[in-house]
C-alpha cells in the first residue's frame, strides 16, 4: 500500500495512513513512526517527516505516540 502522491502531508493524513495500516496488520502500535516511511513514496516521505517534526514527533516514536486516542468497536 502506498498513500497518494497527491495528498498533502497533514497530521491527520499521516495518522490515517497509520490506522489504515494498522486495521490490515501491517503495522503494530509499538514499532516506530518511522515504519510509514516503507509505505510513502521517498520523494513524499520528506513532506511527512517535515509535517511530524514541525508537530514535535521522533522518528523513533511509537505509532500509539502518533495516534493518541483511538476508538473502539465494540467486541
Amino acid at each position: 500500500m502506498v498513500i497518494n502522491t497527491n495528498v498533502k502531508y497533514d497530521l491527520e493524513v499521516i495518522r490515517e495512513e497509520a490506522r489504515q495500516l494498522l486495521k490490515k496488520g501491517v503495522i503494530s502500535r509499538n514499532q516506530p513512526i518511522y515504519v510509514l516511511c516503507q509505505y510513502i513514496p521517498g520523494r513524499d516521505w520528506v513532506c511527512a517527516e517535515l509535517e511530524l517534526e514541525k508537530n514535535e514527533f521522533l522518528l523513533r516514536d511509537k505509532i500509539i505516540d502518533l495516534l493518541g486516542r483511538e476508538d473502539w468497536d465494540e467486541d
